[in-house]
C-alpha cells in the first residue's frame, strides 16, 4: 500500500511515495509530446494565443512553451529546461524537453520495479560522462574564418525552422551580425555579446529578401526641428549625452520672492544664460549631431540649430550603448566635462528616413563597428516575429561556433553514435546499475526516432536499419535526412550540429531528469479559497483515487 495522499489544514497538501515519481513522469511525458512534433526540418507549426490576444505561430520549443499555463510543479520544472537551454546556446530547446522525457519515460520501469531512484541517477550520470567522451571523439573543427563552412552549419542548424525556405538569408544575417560585434578576448577567445549590441529592428512592409546588416545602428527618432535641422550628413562628428540640456528643476518645491519688477527678468535671463552656456560648451567641439538620453528645451534646440548642429532627445539607453560602440563616441554625462576624444568620428553617413509612416534615423557605414542592427522587412507582423526568433537561434549558433569551433554530425547521428557506444559498455557497467544504464543508452534514439516520425516514413524499419549501421560501427556520421528520411551519411549532406549545443542538451536532459526522480515529496502551501461566512474545516484524509483524479495538464 502506498504511503496515502493528505491535506492539512485545507493549506497544506502533501503527497509521497512512488506515486508522486508516476505523477512527475506522466507530467513530463506531457509536455514532451506537446512539442514532440516541432522538432526537424519537416516538423509541424504550433498556433498559440498569448495572453494579450495575440497569435503565435511557430515550432520553436522555448516559444511555445512559454506560452503555456501549467499547474503542475514537475511539468513547470520541464518548461524551465527550455528556457534555460535557449539562455545558455540558444538552440536545441526541443530536443532538450524530447530527451529528458525519454529519460523519464524509460525510467518508470525500474520505479515499478522499487529500483532506488538514487541508483538509476548514478547510472545516467555515468551514462552522461560517457556519452560526453564519445561527443569529443567524433566532434570535428572548423575554421571560424571559411565563410562557406560557417554557412553551410549555421543553415543545416536552421534548417529545421520555419525561415529555412528562404535559402542563405537568415544564416547570411546572422554571420554579419556576429562578425561585427566579435571582441577579441586574447588567446585566440572571442566573446560575442549579442543581446546588449545586436538589435533587430522589424519594419512591417517590402519584403523579406530586403533584410539587411547595417554597418551601424538605427533607431525610430527623428531631429528635433526637422525644418531646421539637417536630415542627411556625410561623415558626422557626433556627442552623445546622458544629461537634459534644459533648465535645471529644484529636487523639490522651491519658492522665490521677487522685489522688484526687474527680478523677474533678471530670473529668466539666467535661466536663458544657463541654456545658453551649456550649448556653448558643445558648440566649441564642432559636432554635427548631437544625441541625448533626456529632454532638450526649445531655447536649446534653437541655439544648436543655429550652429548647424542636428540633435536627437529621448533615447533608449541601450541604443545610446550601441552608437556609442558602433561610431567610437563615449556618453558624456555633464557638458562642462567634454573633450575631444568623446567625439565620435567612426560614422561614414547620419541619415533620417521615412519607411512606411515613421521616421528613422541611420548612423551607419562606421568604421570598425561594434554593434550593429538588423533591419528586417517582411509582410506581416506574425511573420517577421517568427523570422526575429529564428535569427536570434542563427545568431546563438554562430556564437557558440566562435566560442567553440567544433562540429559534430546531425540528423540523429550523434545520439545513434552514443547510444550504441553506450549499449556496448553496458555490458562491463557493474551490479545493479547495469540496467539503468542501458535504458539511458536507449534513451538516446527518442531523437532520430522522433525525426523519423516527423518526416513520415516506417519508423521501425528507419530505426532498426539505423541501429544496424551504428552497431557495427561502421560510420559514426550515419543518420536521418530530415527532409526525405532517407538514411544518409551527414558529412555529404552538411547535416551538423554545433558541439555545444548537442553537449548542452545532453548535459541539461539528464541533470534534470534525475533532480525530478529524486522528488518523492510534493508539498503544497497554496490556501484555497474558502466560501465567506465558512469557519475552519477539519483536515482530510484522500484515498489514492483521489490523487489519481487530479489533472496534470489543463484542457
Amino acid at each position: 500500500m502506498h504511503a496515502p495522499v493528505l491535506v492539512l489544514k485545507d493549506s497544506l497538501k502533501r503527497e509521497s511515495g512512488s506515486k508522486v515519481h508516476h505523477a512527475n513522469i506522466q507530467a513530463s511525458k506531457a509536455v514532451a509530446d506537446i512539442i514532440r512534433t516541432t522538432l526537424g526540418p519537416r516538423s509541424m507549426l504550433k498556433m498559440l494565443l498569448d495572453a494579450q490576444g495575440g497569435i503565435v505561430v511557430t515550432n520553436d520549443g522555448n516559444a511555445i512553451l512559454r506560452e503555456l499555463d501549467i499547474a503542475h510543479p514537475a511539468a513547470k520544472s520541464m518548461i524551465e529546461l527550455s528556457r534555460t537551454q535557449d539562455e545558455e546556446v540558444g538552440d536545441g530547446t526541443t530536443s532538450v524537453i524530447v530527451l529528458a522525457g525519454e529519460m523519464l519515460h524509460v525510467a518508470e520501469a525500474f520505479i515499478e520495479k522499487n529500483y532506488h531512484p538514487t541508483v538509476i541517477c548514478r547510472a545516467y550520470n555515468k551514462a552522461l560522462e560517457d556519452a560526453l567522451a564519445v561527443l569529443d571523439k567524433i566532434a570535428m573543427d572548423i575554421d571560424v574564418k571559411d565563410r562557406t563552412a560557417m554557412l553551410g552549419l549555421v543553415k543545416s542548424c536552421i534548417g529545421t525552422k520555419f525561415t529555412s525556405q528562404f535559402g542563405d538569408l537568415i544564416a547570411d544575417l546572422a554571420i554579419d551580425a556576429t562578425t561585427i560585434v566579435g571582441v577579441d578576448l586574447g588567446q585566440g577567445l572571442r566573446e560575442v555579446d549579442i543581446k546588449k549590441y545586436i538589435k533587430v529592428e522589424k519594419v512591417p512592409g517590402g519584403q523579406l529578401e530586403d533584410s539587411k546588416v547595417l554597418k551601424g545602428v538605427m533607431f525610430n527618432k527623428d531631429v528635433v526641428a526637422p525644418g531646421k535641422m539637417r536630415r542627411k550628413i556625410v561623415n558626422p562628428r557626433i556627442i552623445l549625452l546622458d544629461c537634459p540640456l534644459e533648465y535645471k528643476k529644484g529636487e523639490n518645491q522651491t519658492n522665490a520672492e521677487l522685489v522688484k519688477e526687474e527680478d523677474w527678468g533678471i530670473l529668466l535671463k539666467m535661466e536663458e544664460e544657463y541654456i545658453e552656456n551649456i550649448c556653448a560648451q558643445i558648440i566649441k567641439f564642432k559636432p554635427d549631431l548631437v544625441i541625448t538620453e533626456k529632454g532638450l528645451s526649445d531655447l536649446a534646440c534653437h541655439y544648436l540649430s543655429k550652429a548647424g548642429i542636428s540633435a536627437i532627445r529621448r533615447l533608449r539607453k541601450t541604443d545610446n550603448n550601441r552608437i556609442a560602440k558602433a561610431c567610437g563616441a563615449v556618453i558624456v554625462n555633464r557638458p562642462d566635462e567634454l573633450q575631444e576624444s568623446d567625439v565620435g568620428t567612426g560614422a561614414g553617413l547620419f541619415e533620417v528616413k521615412k519607411i512606411g509612416d515613421e521616421f528613422f534615423a541611420f548612423i551607419v557605414d562606421c568604421k570598425e563597428p561594434k554593434a550593429c542592427t538588423v533591419l528586417l522587412r517582411g509582410a506581416s507582423k506574425d511573420l517577421l516575429n517568427e523570422v526575429e526568433r529564428n535569427l536570434q537561434d542563427a545568431m546563438s549558433v554562430a556564437r557558440n561556433i566562435i566560442k567553440n569551433p567544433k562540429l559534430v554530425p546531425g540528423g540523429g547521428a550523434t545520439e545513434l553514435t552514443v547510444s550504441a557506444t553506450l549499449k556496448q559498455k553496458s555490458s562491463s557497467v557493474e551490479g545493479i546499475e547495469k540496467w539503468p544504464y542501458e535504458a539511458a543508452a536507449l534513451a538516446f534514439e527518442a531523437i532520430p526516432r522522433t525525426l523519423a516520425q516527423n518526416c513520415g516514413v516506417n519508423v521501425i524499419r528507419t530505426m532498426t536499419a539505423l541501429q544496424g549501421k551504428h552497431a557495427n560501427g561502421e560510420n559514426a556520421w550515419t543518420g536521418i535526412d530530415g527532409n526525405t528520411g532517407e538514411i544518409t551519411d551527414m558529412k555529404e549532406r552538411k547535416i551538423w550540429d554545433v558541439y555545444n549545443v548537442k553537449a548542452q542538451t545532453f548535459k541539461t536532459a539528464i541533470e534534470a531528469s534525475c533532480m525530478l526522480l529524486r522528488i518523492d515529496d510534493i508539498v503544497s502551501g497554496i490556501k484555497k479559497k474558502q466560501a465567506p461566512g465558512a469557519g475552519p474545516t477539519k483536515p482530510q484524509i484522500e484515498t489514492e483515487a483521489d490523487a489519481d483524479n487530479e489533472q496534470i495538464l489543463p484542457e
